[in-house]
């Protein structure tokens, strides 16, 4: 879910801090905003078993995201802003700021 938005003052820029709770080792948050990378943003995992990390997205646009649970499994946030049908039939979240 999209925990926490803040919008930045001084750049164009909101953190958005994303927290998800799955059955998994490790998840990665992979999106438009880095270029659907399945490693470079990975989320922590808190005692409780969820994940979150906190990512700074451009104000201003609607940005497409998915999970990535243990490098195999893509999973949807059931609380995002809205959802795309992309070209392979499959839908991609979507926050917009």
């Amino acid at each position: 879910m999209i925990e926490k938005r803040q919008f930045l003052k001084t750049k164009p820029v909101c953190k958005v801090t994303f927290k998800f709770n799955v059955q998994a080792e490790n998840l990665v948050i992979a999106g438009d905003f880095n270029n659907w990378n399945e490693t470079s943003t990975p989320m922590k995992k808190a005692k409780d078993g969820s994940f979150s990390v906190a990512v700074d997205l451009e104000s201003g646009r609607k940005h497409q995201f998915r999970y990535l649970a243990d490098g195999k499994t893509w999973l949807n946030d059931e609380a995002a802003d809205k959802y795309v049908t992309t070209a392979l039939g499959s839908d991609n979240s979507v926050v917009i700021l």
